[in-house]
Formats: C-alpha cells, sequence, structure tokens
C-alpha cells in the first residue's frame, strides 16, 4: 500500500523533449560516435569522425533555429522543472557553440591524423564539451550552471592533454585541471552562500526573493556574489585569473586551443550575463564597480602583455584575454543601461560573442596548418615569407588578424565599435577611451605577424616549405574569411539577431 501511494503521488518534472533537441543532439551525437567506433574499429573512412561531429553540430543548431522562430513567435520558456530556461539568449549561444564545433572539427581532421591520434576520442569530448557549454547558456538555476560547467571543462582538460607525444600538451591539461579545479570550487562555495542567504538556487526565486525581502545582514549574499565573480572570471580569462591561459593555449593541440577560445569563452560569458544581469541585478551596486576593474586590467593587460611575446600562440593566447576585456566592457555597460531597460549592452556582447568565435577559428586554423609545415613551429619566423609561398593564406590570415584588431569592413569592428558605442551611451567615458586605447596596443601585435609575413625574407632553407591545405581545414578557412568579411560589410542581420536575443534573457527572470 506504502509502495502504490508513493508512486501515485511522485510527479517528475514535465520534459520537452523537442525543446531539448540541441543538447540531446550534441550528447547523443557523442555517445553514438564513441559506441560506433568501438563496434567499428579501423573500418571508418578517411574524415569520417570529422564528417560525423560536424554533422552533428549541424543537426543541433538546425534545431536551434528552428527554436529561436518559436521563441520570436510564442515567447520563452521554462524546461525541467524551471530548471532551464529556453530563450532568444539561449538559442542565440547555442547557435554560436554549433559552429564553433562545426568549424573545428574541419581542422581537427587532418591535425589528428598528421600526428596518428585520429580517432573517435577528441571529437566525442568536444560533443560533450559542448553539450556542457549549451547548458551553461541556457541554465536557469546555479546548480545545472555549475553541471554544465564541470560538463565542459572536464572535456576541455582531457582534450588540452590529447597530444600524447607531446610533454607541452600534458602539462597544459594538469596545469588546466588544477587551476580549473580551484575556479570550481570557489564557484561552488559561491552558490552555497548565496543559497544560504536566499534560501534558493533558482534565478527566478532569486529575483523574486531579493524584490520581496530586505537583507540587513548581507555579508553572506556579497560573499557569494565574489566567489561566483572568481569562478566566472577564471572561465572568462580576466586578469588576475588568466595565469592558465598562455601556456594551456600554447601547449594544447592548436584547434584544441581555437575550440577553447571560442566556445568555452562563449559559454562562460553566457553563464556570467544570465546570472549577473539577470539573477543578481538588485545588487548590481555592488559587483558592477568589480568588472569596471576586471574590464580595466583586462583589455590593457592583455594587449600589453600580448606584444613581448614572439609565440604566435602565446599572442594569440593575450589577446583572447584582451578580447576578453572588451566583452566586460559590454557586460558593464549592460549593468549600467539595465535599470532603464535598455539592453544594448548585453546586445553588443552576444554580437562579439559571435563574431570573435569564428575569426578566432579561423586564425588557429591558419596557424595550424603553417606550424605543420615548420615541424611544429610557432614563432614569428615560422611565418616569415608566407606571402610568397602561400599568398592566398597569408591574405586570408591577415583578414582574420585586421579583424581581431578592428579594422573597418570586417566583423571585429563593428563588435568592436558596439561594445565602445554601448560604453558610451552607458555614460562610462573613461571605459571607452580605456578600451579604444588598448585596441591600439593590440593593433601593433597584429601588425608584426603582417610584416614578418610581407616584408620579411624567409630563413635559408625555408623556401621549399609548403604549407599544405587540406580539404577540412580549406572549408573551415573559407567559411570563417566569407563569414568575416560578410558581416563586415553588411553588418545588419547579424546585429538585429543578436538585440532579438536580449529581450528574452530579462523575460525569464521573471516568476
Amino acid at each position: 500500500m506504502l509502495l502504490a501511494q508513493a508512486t501515485t503521488t511522485f510527479s517528475g518534472p514535465a520534459v520537452q523533449w523537442f525543446d531539448l533537441a540541441p543538447l540531446i543532439a550534441l550528447v547523443g551525437g557523442g555517445l553514438l560516435l564513441m559506441l560506433l567506433s568501438a563496434l567499428l574499429p579501423g573500418r571508418w573512412p578517411r574524415g569520417g569522425y570529422a564528417f560525423f561531429t560536424a554533422l552533428v553540430a549541424l543537426v543541433a543548431g538546425t534545431f536551434a533555429c528552428i527554436e529561436w522562430h518559436d521563441v520570436q513567435e510564442n515567447g520563452p520558456k521554462s524546461l525541467v522543472g524551471g530548471a532551464i530556461a529556453l530563450d532568444g539568449f539561449s538559442v542565440f549561444l547555442t547557435v554560436v557553440i554549433c559552429i564553433t564545433v562545426f568549424v573545428s572539427s574541419l581542422f581537427l581532421d587532418d591535425y589528428l591524423r598528421r600526428v596518428e591520434l585520429d580517432g573517435a576520442e577528441v571529437y566525442a569530448l568536444m560533443l560533450m564539451s559542448a553539450s556542457g557549454g549549451v547548458i551553461m547558456a541556457s541554465a536557469n538555476d546555479l546548480i545545472v550552471l555549475f553541471l554544465g560547467l564541470e560538463t565542459l571543462s572536464l572535456a576541455l582538460y582531457v582534450m588540452a592533454a590529447s597530444q600524447l607525444r607531446r610533454l607541452d600538451s600534458q602539462e597544459s591539461g594538469i596545469k588546466y585541471f588544477v587551476l580549473g579545479s580551484f575556479s570550481s570550487a570557489f564557484f561552488l562555495y559561491g552558490i552555497a552562500l548565496i543559497y544560504g542567504a536566499t534560501g534558493t538556487t533558482n534565478l527566478p526565486k532569486i529575483v523574486t526573493f531579493l524584490d520581496q525581502n530586505v537583507l540587513l545582514h548581507n555579508g553572506l549574499m556579497l560573499a557569494g556574489i565574489a566567489l561566483l565573480l572568481v569562478g566566472l572570471s577564471f572561465k572568462v580569462a580576466a586578469i588576475p585569473f588568466h595565469s592558465w591561459t598562455p601556456d594551456v593555449y600554447q601547449g594544447s593541440p592548436t584547434p584544441v586551443a581555437g575550440f577553447m577560445a571560442s566556445a568555452a569563452k562563449a559559454a562562460a560569458f553566457a553563464a556570467m550575463l544570465r546570472v549577473l544581469v539577470v539573477g543578481l541585478a538588485s545588487y548590481e551596486r555592488d559587483w558592477q564597480p568589480v568588472i569596471w576593474v576586471l574590464a580595466v586590467v583586462t583589455v590593457l593587460g592583455g594587449a600589453v602583455l600580448a606584444v613581448v611575446q614572439t609565440n604566435v600562440k602565446r599572442m594569440m593566447a593575450y589577446s583572447s584575454i584582451s578580447h576578453a576585456g572588451f566583452i566586460l566592457v559590454a557586460v558593464d555597460a549592460a549593468a549600467r543601461l539595465g535599470h532603464s531597460g535598455d539592453n544594448r549592452g548585453v546586445a553588443a556582447a552576444l554580437f562579439y560573442l559571435l563574431a570573435y568565435a569564428v575569426m578566432v577559428l579561423g586564425t588557429f586554423g591558419v596557424i595550424t596548418l603553417v606550424s605543420r609545415a615548420h615541424d611544429g613551429d610557432q614563432s614569428l619566423d615560422a611565418f616569415r615569407g608566407l606571402s610568397r609561398s602561400r599568398p592566398g593564406l597569408a591574405f586570408v590570415f591577415t583578414v582574420f588578424l585586421l579583424a581581431q584588431a578592428g579594422v573597418p569592413l570586417t566583423s571585429g569592428f563593428i563588435a568592436k565599435f558596439g561594445v565602445i558605442a554601448a560604453a558610451a551611451d552607458a555614460q562610462s567615458w573613461v571605459l571607452a577611451v580605456i578600451a579604444m586605447l588598448s585596441a591600439v596596443i593590440a593593433a601593433f601585435v597584429y601588425l608584426r605577424i603582417i610584416v614578418s609575413m610581407y616584408l620579411v625574407d624567409p630563413e635559408p632553407g625555408d623556401e621549399q616549405a609548403r604549407v599544405r591545405i587540406g580539404f577540412g581545414a580549406g572549408l573551415g578557412l573559407t567559411l570563417t574569411f566569407a563569414f568575416t568579411v560578410v558581416v563586415g560589410f553588411l553588418p545588419w542581420w547579424a546585429v538585429d539577431y543578436a538585440r532579438d536575443a536580449v529581450p528574452h534573457l530579462v523575460a525569464t527572470a521573471s516568476p
């Protein structure tokens, strides 16, 4: 009788399976890939793993596009008992993450076969990591956000150490794992403190509690917010939580470093925007000054530290730190403009994440090809005279570098202009000027590489070094180059998508 009563009274949360289709596609694709590779060892065609992964990303992205139209017409939804939010914000970031998986799989194919490590493991880990990123972008609960963060991170730790024949790859994986574990602990302690202060980890319920109650002694809440900021700042590589970035980027397989710089950064900033701008908007006066300071030191520090580097991957690592500073400028603008219902800061951050993800994937794709032709050399010397042996590749790389510098008629210019315009609208003039100054400093870094390709003669013996471009890498470069240029000339459609994603970010916070 007791068993029958327990069975009749138990009611779990309803699961809307189709609304979870992008996440199911990524997780199911990773599991299916591992299963098929175990059942059919050695029978996969050339490039089969990469093709399967790209197909999974395409399917997941297609489901996300279908959900975009549904969300725009019918409004946001709360899924799985309020644990996951389906809105324009989460769908936009899901598409960005699917794009990174699709392009990264194209660059990984040729790289893994060249180093004789071709297999399903790295591709499956990338799909699992992407699923964690999607959970982070969609999380409506801090516990769910932590699960997504760990899913993203654990897969990346192994991917960073996946080049078994190089000690620096294994070293980067260990460093990333140790430091990432500390940041995850800070984040988890922050969740515990916020739960102690509000009695819940659900973001809409936190908003309701803070609207209906005044915390006379809010030390517990402030400590929780501080620890959350530490964990999220590590994931976005904000200074002073950036020390892992150059070593991990340099030691990791180059396509994996590109995936880290794009997908992981997009997921981390998605979590930061949803938690701070939505869940903790009432404490904006407490966390916004911290974001301001982080933005200043990150956007300037990343650019200055990149200037003194001679390894191109380390240059791109510090450059990614500077780009994170730009997005933090947009987060600061979102905090300042949020009270008036103006969401241009969030829109600027979303567009920047999309544009940066594509251009940095193309950048690391070129670095993968050039370093392969020079026995893994990633220094500036490996790029000397590239315009003579591969003028087309040098031109594509130049466009990517100019886009990161924010040169007009590229997607990078639109992204940087949007962030600075949002800061100006928020009357954060000092931060806007500092961001423009850092862009000038960072431009010197990119010009050093361009000068090496066009104006410096190759070293004796390197004249015969020929960069070979496979089909997958060529397709990846073509797609990323086309996006960077087209958005630079015709940015309005992408800007409109970013703006349409913003209102639903706020709507999901309502109880």
